[in-house]
């Protein structure tokens, strides 16, 4: 249920590209505060938690094997045309953008972005004994400008309402089985076990961060990005505080 509610702003933002006509810049900022949360978030549930319940050797063993993963997937994923995937503009002399040309890469591309993530919710979950406030809004509002940027891009290459919606709903639940998944897995796993895959996905995050949506919510939300991801950041912490 956590790991649909996550995932189900991809499917919210994907409405609200198809209904309304968002400038590149609000998409842009709105990517800035959403990476800010998730950075936070990342730190605060699921680094910090593995570096206590688990060895050294476990947590960086778990970024290191969850970044390398993700950098290999994304390699791929852009070669087959959904290195642009949460590009809601067009490309070089008005072709579409990377994420509308390709549909069934830009499936595979959000799942490699949202899988960890949804993951990691039945993780926090499993760990802290109820969910994690914080991590589940990090998620939902990283998943939103995805759906949002995303669905716009495939509406101008063509695409039907109802291919981009089914699509998206579909990542959505997909994404809530991930969850489960990493909650039942990790069920009386070792601290050594948890931690591993709590950074594993904690850098598959951070690597997707760096590589897609903070290049985009730069170039599209101009200098003032940087005080949104970090009013984004602030507003995690607060939100851990509760």
């Amino acid at each position: 249920m956590w790991g649909l509610l996550g995932g189900s702003t991809l499917v919210l933002g994907a409405g609200l590209g198809l209904r309304f006509h968002w400038s590149p810049r609000i998409i842009g900022l709105v990517m800035a505060f959403g990476a800010g949360v998730l950075i936070a978030s990342v730190a605060y549930e699921l680094v910090d938690d593995a570096a206590q319940v688990g060895t050294f050797k476990a947590t960086a063993g778990g970024l290191a094997a969850g970044s390398a993963t993700f950098f290999v997937g994304d390699l791929l994923i852009a070669r087959a045309g959904a290195s642009g995937r949460k590009r809601s503009t067009s490309g070089q002399n008005g072709a579409p953008s990377a994420a509308a040309a390709s549909g069934s890469a830009l499936a595979l591309g959000a799942l490699l972005d949202g899988v960890p993530e949804s993951a990691a919710i039945g993780i926090t979950i499993l760990q802290e004994g109820s969910p994690s406030v914080a991590f589940i809004a990090a998620v939902a509002l990283s998943n939103l400008p995805e759906g949002l940027s995303s669905a716009t891009g495939m509406r101008d290459a063509g695409r039907t309402v109802r291919y981009i919606m089914t699509l998206w709903i579909g990542i959505a639940v997909i994404s809530s089985v991930a969850a489960g998944l990493g909650f039942l897995f990790l069920n009386g796993a070792s601290d050594g076990a948890v931690a591993f895959v709590m950074t594993f996905a904690a850098g598959a995050i951070l690597c997707m961060l760096a590589s897609t949506m903070l290049p985009e919510a730069a170039k599209e939300g101009g200098p003032v990005v940087g005080l949104v991801t970090a009013a984004g950041f602030l507003a995690a912490v607060l939100l851990d505080r509760l």
